[in-house]
Formats: structure tokens, C-alpha cells, sequence
């Protein structure tokens, strides 16, 4: 089955190219023009990933992607002519796994696109437990001390990486790579933010961290405190 592409811009000319060119890879394409829509269709019929410009004519594109980030865990790749650090911290820190400002290439945006929607896909991988935490890696769920914990598909593969090399120092750039593309070697905002959204949900108390420990000026490492 073709995944569902929702794509939410007020511009038309970047709706006549986007629709056709997905439509032309085998997406089902939807498309809205404005914030409430979007929402609503959302609601409708659920997408398997949201394409989100942020400068719509009714709803700031950061607060529709705050609004769709809640109980659901659909992919938000947003597309905006926006492109200060400030912008990009604020989609991450609402909810969107990922950020193209336009003008944008077509193969990168649709690598991206592919990228993120990987990261839905059940991958057959068994479940994994670090003290508090359990990974059930065919589900994409976690547990923390047994209850149910939401992750977005961003924070959800960074939490895997980090579980299966449990106690292993990762490095910034090997993060970035491994969990959103050689692309983003460079880009640790990316990285702080997420690191900060996974420490609210694993840690007992985010602001000292006993999971999810920092190396100053290198990179993070999970561990399990009752093993220390």
C-alpha cells in the first residue's frame, strides 16, 4: 500500500510541483492549505508523514506541528523558507523530526522523506531493556518502569541507537549520521534538542541524568545506574 503524504503549504506553485513529483514515486498525495485544514484531515484520515510549511495564513506552522505532535506519532518534515538556527530549534523543539529550507533539492528532500519514513516501519528486532527502560524494537514502543512512554520517530531512533550500545560512548558526528544522515554531521542542534525531549522521558530527574550521561565536548553514552 502506498503511504499517505500529507502536504501542507499555502504556496501554490510548491503544491503543483510537490503533489505530482510524489504522486509520480507511488505516494498517495493529500494536500491543505492552511493550518486548521491540515489538522482536520489529519484527524480524517491519518497520514504515514506530514510535509509542514511553517508560514501559513491562519496558524503559525509551529504551533500545527505542536497540535500534531499530540498523542500521535506521525513524521513532520517541515519545508520552510525560514531558515535561522532559532526557527529550526523551535519546529524540533514542537514536534518535527526533520527541516528542509526552501529552495530545496528534490533528491535531498526526497532522501529525507524516505528517511523519515523508514523510521515507522516495523523492523522485526527484539526488545531491549536497560535498567527502567524496555525497547520493544519491532513495535517501536517503550516502557519506562513499565508504563507506556509516547516517543516521536526521531526520538524513538535515537533511543535505539543509544540502547544497543549500552555503555558505549557515542560521538556527536557518529549520532548525527547514524540517525539522520551523513547530511547532518555538523548539525548538533539537532542533537541537543532531542537529547534534552529523551532525558523529560527516561530520566527519574532530567535535570541530573543517570541514564543518559553527557561527555562534555565529545559525545553522550547510555548506562544502566544500578549497574554502576
Amino acid at each position: 500500500m502506498a503511504a499517505r503524504i500529507l502536504i501542507v503549504d499555502d504556496e501554490p506553485s510548491i503544491l503543483a510541483t510537490m503533489a505530482p513529483l510524489l504522486r509520480a514515486r507511488g505516494y498517495d498525495v493529500s494536500t491543505a492549505t492552511t493550518g486548521h485544514a491540515a489538522l482536520e484531515a489529519v484527524d480524517r484520515q491519518p497520514p504515514q508523514l506530514v510535509i509542514l510549511d511553517l508560514g501559513l495564513p491562519d496558524l503559525d506552522g509551529i504551533e500545527v506541528a505542536r497540535r500534531l505532535r499530540e498523542g500521535r506519532a506521525i513524521p513532520i518534515l517541515v519545508l520552510s523558507a525560514r531558515g535561522a538556527e532559532q526557527d529550526k530549534v523551535a519546529a524540533l523543539d514542537a514536534g518535527a523530526d526533520d527541516y528542509v529550507t526552501k529552495p530545496f533539492g528534490v533528491d535531498e528532500l526526497l532522501a529525507r522523506l524516505r528517511a523519515a519514513l523508514r523510521r515507522t516501519t516495523p523492523s522485526g528486532e527484539p526488545v531491549v531493556t536497560v535498567g527502567r527502560l524496555t525497547l520493544d524494537l519491532e513495535k517501536h514502543r517503550l516502557a519506562v518502569d513499565g508504563e507506556p512512554t509516547a516517543l516521536t520517530p526521531n526520538e524513538y531512533d535515537l533511543l535505539r541507537l543509544f540502547m544497543r550500545n549500552e555503555g558505549k560512548l557515542l560521538t556527536h558526528p557518529a549520532i548525527l549520521r547514524e540517525v539522520w544522515g551523513p547530511a547532518y554531521g555538523e548539525e548538533s542542534n539537532y542533537l541537543h534538542v532531542y537529547v534534552s525531549h529523551l532525558r523529560r522521558k527516561i530520566e527519574p530527574d532530567p535535570a541530573r541524568p543517570r541514564y543518559l550521561l553527557t561527555e562534555p565536548g565529545v559525545g553522550y553514552r547510555l548506562v544502566d545506574p544500578s549497574t554502576r
